[in-house]
């Protein structure tokens, strides 16, 4: 799909949610309330638990979203930690993510360099149907003695008509000298979804904007959105990545039948896709990753309209629409 096409379906979309919500067809945005806790912060929508932002833990050495719920409460992300089998990866996958296994050779997928939280930059502020924070981190060396760079990361949690956003948006820089993302599968914002619906050991499928379907198409394929879904007790149940169309590069989707999926815009020669890539941020300058990870369940027990919701995420965004690389 060309930039221009997108551009039209989302001045589409814009149209029709217009003529929605002058005719009074919107329902009523839910409101979106946090909860600070030591070293976490629960996120609650319309009342109901949506996710937990955990950015202390004693085992797991970067920020991450645990127990992630759909608008109907059911968990779209496995337990933190894992209570159902598989138990693999049980500190690596614990719900949803953003990490790295490269940065100037550190290792932040896997736990061998930490991401400390700085500092909560904006404190968390809800309201009707949206809800932010931004924090600071501190991507620090293996042992800790340095600073490889900084993030400043914005959260939205925007509460729809179809489903809950949970929106990254993320600035990398340093003050101190360039820095380098590697050439791995492991990079980017990750999820791991509940078991009933992973295609290895549930019913559930994934599926990309251009129709391919489970771990053997989708692996390596570039696409503006892919989702993990499927039916758990009569309720449709989904999870869906859409990298920012302004970023750097589309990204490739790692994608593995056992229930993970990371949108990884770095690692071309990981993901079969050509030479070794090595992405440098000099020193002083800045590089922005956004993702958006959207939630939903249909009682009908039928997946929407995944275009639609991705043309929403881009209203959200403010339609960040760039030439693609």
């Amino acid at each position: 799909m060309t930039t221009r096409h997108r551009v039209a379906g989302f001045a589409l979309t814009c149209a029709v949610s217009f003529l929605l919500t002058a005719n009074g067809l919107a329902a009523d945005q839910p409101e979106v309330a946090f909860k600070s806790k030591p070293g976490n912060l629960e996120i609650s929508v319309g009342g109901k638990p949506f996710a937990t932002y955990i950015y202390e833990d004693s085992k797991i050495s970067r920020p991450f979203f645990a127990h992630v719920k759909t608008p109907s409460g059911i968990q779209a992300t496995r337990n933190h930690p894992p209570v159902e089998v598989p138990m693999d990866h049980d500190t690596y996958h614990p719900g949803v993510w953003q990490a790295f296994g490269d940065i100037n050779g550190h290792d932040y997928w896997r736990l061998k360099a930490k991401v400390e939280h700085a500092m909560f930059v904006q404190r968390a502020r809800g309201g009707t149907g949206k809800g932010t924070f931004t924090v600071r981190n501190y991507y620090l060396s293996t042992d800790g003695k340095d600073r490889v760079c900084a993030e400043l990361c914005k959260y939205t949690i925007a509460a729809t008509q179809r489903g809950t956003f949970l929106i990254f948006d993320s600035t990398f820089s340093s003050d101190h000298g360039d820095f380098t993302f590697g050439d791995q599968q492991e990079f980017g914002v990750a999820m791991r979804v509940t078991t009933p619906i992973t295609v290895e050991f549930g019913e559930g499928h994934m599926t990309n904007a251009e129709g391919l379907k489970d771990g053997d198409e989708v692996w390596a394929k570039q696409s503006d959105w892919i989702d993990y879904s499927g039916v758990i007790d009569g309720t449709y149940v989904g999870i869906a990545l859409m990298p920012d169309p302004s970023n750097f590069r589309r990204s490739w989707y790692h994608a593995r039948d056992y229930g993970f999926i990371a949108a990884n815009p770095f690692g071309r020669e990981a993901m079969k896709a050509g030479e070794k890539s090595a992405v440098t941020v000099k020193k002083g300058e800045k590089l922005h990753l956004g993702c958006g990870v959207y939630v939903y369940s249909d009682p009908r027990g039928k997946q929407p309209d995944m275009n639609e919701a991705y043309h929403e995420y881009l209203e959200l965004i403010g339609a960040k629409v760039a030439v693609l690389k």
